[in-house]
């Protein structure tokens, strides 16, 4: 049951998230800061109510109106989605209101548009069904999307073995429940959501947190010991401590990226992490001489490329009101440049890969098809070739990675690997 200051807290949170100028955790975190009564169960409440909203905004805006306001679409929330009792909310809403709370309680979802059922925006739909996407198939993408990702772990093989940190995770002091991931032979996933910064074998840089699919990327490298290999878009670097790992510290591995901030935030991982071959880079753009001078010399090199990131939604609901088809359009010049300017780094016999966290063709298919147009001393690999050479049986439909919630219990990814002539 949500008491009047959590009430009060979550329309707080929508009004600030709302207009979509920023990100949804990072206004929860400034207003958790600034809100110091808050305990640690109001806050869980807020986070949870406000992301479960955020994932159904879609199917609200068509029931309460597309102008309706947090009030009401909160309203529309706990009735229609979360179905609770109307006594319980008859404390914090009037009588007017606890009457629409009624109706909506008895929606019948199956006369809704399709990107309503699917909670997604139309735009998305669209792109989707010119990809051939089905109606059917649509709905189990959209739906997967609504339900919350699960927390996924990357065991450090410089530290630790994934058996002893499964049995130290589930040793019965512990209170937590933990088990392999299907595909990773790195992976743990834990079940809920346990605090785990604090945990020793996190001080310890014995495990991370990575999404499963995050960690099947890093593989398709086939980083290997003494190698120089780039991971061109680093970011925070979970890619980069990953790929580290399977070059066993050994050779050069350079973290590139354009944000001084990104990669400030690299820098306490990569400590925890005990890797020493890791040379953390910024570039003023993907076309900096720092690029240059390692021209043809990457055995393998890495493009987690800025995307839309509709493959996150789980995690990040937000990012479907944040993005639209101008801004993917955007996108997609500045991918292509990326991708251009990294394939130069890769020598004869070289690997690289190409990765989003997208569903949309033409962020991932359509830009890696661009590049092979015009590069034609690049060939395509088949991924399930190369997953099957690490041991990792994935269901895939063809040579390209595409991993989705619905099918395999990650986020939405997507990476083709190319091979230098």
């Amino acid at each position: 049951m949500i008491n009047t200051i959590q009430y009060q807290a979550i329309l707080d949170a929508l009004e600030q998230i709302l207009p979509f100028t920023a990100p949804a955790d990072v206004c929860l975190s400034r207003l958790f800061r600034e809100q110091k009564r808050l305990g640690a169960r109001d806050r869980a409440v807020v986070a949870e109510t406000v992301f479960g909203l955020l994932r159904h905004l879609p199917r609200l805006e068509w029931l309460a109106g597309p102008y309706a306001g947090a009030r009401l679409w909160l309203l529309a929330y706990l009735s229609a989605i979360e179905k609770r009792n109307l006594k319980e909310l008859a404390g914090i809403f009037n009588e007017e209101q606890l009457a629409l709370a009624r109706q909506w309680k008895a929606t019948d979802w199956s006369v809704a548009p399709l990107h309503v059922r699917a909670g997604l925006p139309d735009w998305v739909v669209q792109a989707l069904q010119g990809q051939g996407r089905d109606e059917e198939s649509i709905l189990r993408l959209g739906n997967a999307m609504l339900a919350s990702a699960p927390l996924d772990l990357r065991v450090n093989l410089l530290k630790a073995r994934r058996d002893a940190v499964l049995g130290a995770l589930n040793d019965p002091g512990a209170e937590l429940k933990a088990e392999p991931t299907p595909y990773s032979p790195w992976g743990v996933r834990m079940a809920g959501k346990p605090a785990l910064n604090r945990h020793p074998l996190f001080l310890d840089g014995s495990i991370e947190v990575q999404d499963e699919g995050s960690q099947l990327l890093a593989l398709l490298t086939g980083a290997r010991r003494g190698q120089m290999v780039a991971d061109f878009c680093a970011g925070a670097g979970g890619k980069t401590l990953a790929i580290g790992a399977m070059m066993q510290n050994t050779g050069r591995l350079y973290a590139f990226d354009i944000s001084e901030k990104r990669l400030a935030n690299l820098k306490p991982r990569l400590a925890r992490s005990g890797l020493s071959n890791v040379q953390p880079q910024l570039l003023a753009s993907e076309h900096d001489q720092k690029v240059k001078r390692l021209a043809g010399k990457m055995d393998a090199v890495l493009v987690d490329a800025p995307c839309s990131g509709l493959g996150t939604l789980r995690r990040n609901p937000d990012l479907k009101y944040r993005q639209s088809a101008q801004s993917v359009a955007e996108l997609n010049a500045k991918q292509a440049s990326i991708l251009a300017s990294a394939a130069r780094l890769v020598k004869s016999g070289g690997r690289l890969v190409y990765a989003t966290c997208s569903i949309l063709q033409s962020e991932n298919q359509a830009i890696v098809e661009a590049l092979l147009a015009t590069q034609p001393e690049f060939t395509l690999l088949d991924v399930r070739t190369l997953l099957a050479e690490e041991r990792v049986a994935l269901d895939l439909d063809g040579p390209l990675l595409q991993l989705t919630p619905e099918q395999h219990g990650t986020d939405g990814f997507f990476a083709a690997v190319l091979q230098r002539n």
